[in-house]
C-alpha cells in the first residue's frame, strides 16, 4: 500500500504512522518539517497543501492507495482537498471530530448516526460541515471518501486539561485546581496507540468509503477519577474546587466554547461499528496506565515543564469569584 498522509507528525498521526510502516506501508508525509516527532521509515515531501499549484507540481508524478487528511478544519480545506486528490487516490480519509456530535447528548451511547449539531463550539461545526461537504463529493462524483472522528486522543505529551502542565505544576504546589460541574461526568480518553490499531484496518479497506467512524476507548472515567490519578502520579494530595462549566467558561473565554461543547458532557460511544469493520481492534491501555506515562514524561522533560503565568492567574480569578 502507498498511502500520504497530509500533517503526520502529530499526536494522533504519528502513532498511526509508525503502525503504518511497521505494517509495511510505503508510506509518505507531506508537510513543512518541522515537527519534534521524527517517524523512521517515512519519506517527507516538504510543502504547504493550502499552497494548491505547488502541492500539484510536488505530487505530480504520484498516485496513491490512500490520502489522508490530518490538518483540515474548515470547508475551504475539504475543497482543496477534493481538488487535488479526485483522480489520485484510491481513498480519502477525512479526520473530523467527536465533538461534532450533538450538544446536549440526547441518546447514549453515542453513535455514527447521533446528529453532528455542536451550538456551541465553532472548531466542531466547521468539522462537521466538511464532512457534510465531502459526503456530498462522494455522492455526486464518487469522491471516494471515509471519515473519522476522534475523540480525546492522547499520548505522553498531552496532559488531559486544557490548561495543561500549568495545573501539573499547581498540584505539585498545593494550590486549588478547578474540576468543571462535580467531576461526575464522564469521559473517555483513549491512547493514540489504541487508536492506531482501529484506524490502520480501514485504510484500504473499500468497504469503508462513504462510511463515518469514531474510534475510541470503550472504558469511561470520571473528571474526579482522572485528576485523582494525576494527583497520585504526583504523590500529591488532590486540592480542588468543583465549578459550573458555564461559570468557568464566563472567565475564560478560549476554554469555553471547548467545554461547553465538549468536555461538560458525558461521553459514551458506541464502538461496535469499527469493531465490524476492524475485527481485531480493541482498545487495551487503561487510563490510569496512560497517566503514569504523561507525568513520567514530563518529569523526566523539564523543557516541557511550561508554566502559564497568565492561566493560573485566571484559575485564581476563577476560583475566588466563585468562593465569594
Amino acid at each position: 500500500m502507498k498511502a500520504l498522509f497530509i500533517g503526520g507528525t502529530g499526536i494522533i498521526s504519528s502513532a498511526v504512522s509508525k503502525l503504518a510502516i511497521k505494517n509495511g506501508v510505503e508510506l509518505f508525509h507531506l508537510n513543512r518539517g518541522k515537527s519534534h516527532r521524527k517517524i523512521e521509515g517515512v519519506k517527507t515531501i516538504i510543502g504547504d497543501i493550502r499552497n494548491i499549484p505547488e502541492t500539484k507540481n510536488l505530487l505530480e508524478e504520484h498516485e496513491f492507495d490512500v490520502v489522508v487528511d490530518w490538518i483540515a478544519f474548515i470547508k475551504a480545506h475539504a475543497k482543496i482537498d477534493v481538488k487535488l486528490f479526485k483522480n489520485k487516490t484510491k481513498q480519502f480519509v477525512f479526520i473530523s471530530s467527536a465533538s461534532a456530535y450533538q450538544k446536549p447528548i440526547v441518546k447514549y451511547p453515542i453513535t455514527e448516526e447521533t446528529p453532528l449539531n455542536n451550538p456551541f463550539w465553532q472548531y466542531s461545526r466547521d468539522k462537521a460541515e466538511c464532512e457534510r461537504y465531502l459526503m456530498d463529493q462522494h455522492k455526486k462524483i464518487g469522491f471516494p471518501a471515509t471519515i473519522v472522528r476522534p475523540s480525546h486522543t492522547y499520548d505522553e505529551t498531552l496532559i488531559p486539561t486544557d490548561w495543561g502542565y500549568t495545573v501539573i505544576d499547581r498540584m505539585k504546589k498545593g494550590k486549588k485546581i478547578v474540576i468543571h460541574g462535580d467531576g461526575t461526568s464522564l469521559w473517555t480518553l483513549t491512547h493514540n496507540s489504541d487508536f492506531a490499531e482501529g484506524f490502520i484496518g480501514l485504510l484500504g479497506n473499500q468497504d469503508a468509503i462513504g462510511e463515518a467512524f469514531h474510534i475510541t476507548s470503550d472504558e469511561v472515567v470520571t473528571w474526579n477519577r482522572i485528576n485523582e490519578l494525576m494527583a497520585k502520579e504526583l504523590g500529591v494530595e488532590l486540592n480542588c474546587v468543583h465549578i459550573p462549566s458555564d461559570f468557568i467558561a464566563r472567565y475564560d473565554k478560549a476554554m469555553g466554547p471547548n467545554l461547553l461543547g465538549d468536555k461538560a458532557y458525558s461521553v459514551i460511544f458506541d464502538n461496535s461499528k469499527i469493531k465490524r469493520f476492524v475485527p481485531d481492534f480493541r482498545a487495551k491501555i487503561k487510563f490510569e496506565d496512560g497517566i503514569k506515562e504523561i507525568i513520567q514524561f514530563y518529569e523526566n522533560n523539564p523543557e516541557w515543564q511550561i508554566v502559564n503565568k497568565e492561566i493560573s492567574a485566571t484559575i485564581d480569578t476563577i476560583i475566588n469569584a466563585y468562593e465569594s
